[in-house]
């Protein structure tokens, strides 16, 4: 996940999350497509909304306990987040002004799939190799050999090769939260710091941007 001191969250309605500061000029409408939106007030009232739906469910023993502390994690990440980048009174006036059935969330749309290389002309990186997955993300050779240079070192902080290497997806980049480091090594950008936390791309003008490390649980 992309961090930097002036950050956008977009969040799916299965509160998976994609963080950036440097949105393309469609990333709204094609998040949207994918059934992610921009995290504003009236979207964290509507998904603080799902949360007490799913835990009346929880009481009522329709949701299994582990769906709803998954579910649970996921939202407190996204409160947390709301609370350090938007304006608290905005963020209750919302959850106050909410009307759930009025409230028209984001939903998965059908994309045209990308064709394939021909097979004389093979990608020249696929992770995973196998698998049905309707995005593939285009790296270089370069790319490659920095993640390589950082491999051991990643792996012994905790990241997975996924975390790493991982170019195809569910949805088209960067969306889903499926694509790794490697992906994000476009044109000059190189790796910096490695921590367990978070890996440092640093872009052709200095700029730092920060990839985070994914909880165990969305794997």
């Amino acid at each position: 996940m992309i961090a930097t001191s002036q950050q956008l969250l977009y969040v799916s309605t299965e509160l998976d999350t994609w963080e950036t500061s440097t949105p393309g000029p469609d990333q709204d409408q094609i998040c949207e497509r994918c059934g992610y939106r921009r995290l504003d007030p009236e979207y964290y009232a509507w998904l603080r909304h799902r949360m007490e739906v799913a835990k009346q469910a929880r009481q009522r023993g329709r949701l299994a306990a582990a769906q709803y502390q998954e579910l649970r994690q996921r939202f407190n990440a996204v409160h947390f987040w709301a609370v350090a980048h938007l304006a608290e009174d905005m963020l209750l006036a919302a959850v106050d002004a909410l009307s759930p059935k009025a409230y028209q969330p984001p939903q998965i749309q059908e994309w045209e799939p990308i064709p394939e290389p021909p097979a004389s002309c093979p990608p020249v990186h696929l992770f995973p190799a196998a698998g049905d997955w309707p995005f593939t993300e285009s790296v270089s050779p370069e790319a490659i050999a920095q993640v390589d240079a950082i491999r051991e070192q990643a792996l012994s902080l905790g990241w997975s090769e996924a975390d790493l290497y991982q170019n195809r997806g569910r949805y088209r980049f960067p969306v889903g939260g499926d694509y790794g480091v490697v992906c994000f090594l476009h044109s000059d950008a190189r790796v910096g710091e490695v921590t367990a936390e978070w890996i440092e791309i640093i872009n052709a003008r200095g700029t730092g941007l920060r990839f985070h490390s994914k909880p165990a649980m969305k794997r």
